[in-house]
């Protein structure tokens, strides 16, 4: 769920990263304060909203990136829907879809590099202490740039079997899946080795 940088420009991309990340871990912490659907229904509109007034194409970018949450979204609610809790249900699908799409908004429009710089001032008091933090400043790069690169990946295995089979995509998926993760992890340990490593 996580994506790049969107190209298209907006208001937010002009906001400092570290208040993004602030209002992100307020507006998550917000979220856990009502159990009432109508709150998480306004919500997750105002989210809608934002994704919305920078226009058409960045709407449907941030609505693409979110369309791959629906199995998670379908579990939660069929189990609540047989547990006789259909509204918890509700309010755990509306509030996972909300903090969902407003990290994936903070991640369309900030920098790799700006918020890279947020965890390096967060790990200061670390680097105080002796501690080497670059190890975490990389991993937090890697996971935001090939979480969208490997969801891509699986998308074109899916596509790859229905154009193979009728029958749908199942656990078989996994190991190809699997064996491209890896492959990717060891490119990307050469070229970590190729510079220097760690």
């Amino acid at each position: 769920m996580i994506s790049l940088t969107s190209p298209v420009e907006t208001w937010a991309h002009r906001w400092p990263a570290g208040l993004k990340l602030a209002l992100l871990c307020a507006a998550t912490m917000g979220l856990f304060a009502s159990q009432q659907p109508l709150f998480h229904a306004v919500a997750f509109a105002g989210c809608m909203l934002l994704y919305a007034l920078p226009g058409l194409v960045f709407l449907m970018l941030g609505c693409r990136r979110l369309a791959g949450l629906w199995p998670f979204l379908a579990v939660i609610l069929v189990w609540h829907w047989w547990t006789d809790a259909p509204q918890q249900g509700l309010v755990i699908a509306l509030r996972l879809l909300t903090a969902v799409g407003i990290a994936n908004l903070v991640t369309m429009t900030t920098r790799l590099s700006d918020m890279i710089e947020v965890v390096k001032m967060l790990a200061t008091p670390l680097r105080v202490l002796g501690l080497k933090t670059r190890a975490l400043e990389l991993a937090i790069a890697l996971v935001v740039r090939f979480t969208p690169a490997l969801a891509e990946k699986g998308g074109h295995l899916v596509q790859s079997w229905r154009a193979r089979s009728r029958r749908r995509p199942n656990w078989k998926i996994i190991m190809p899946f699997t064996v491209l993760a890896i492959d990717d992890a060891e490119h990307v340990a050469e070229a970590l080795k190729a510079r220097g490593g760690l």
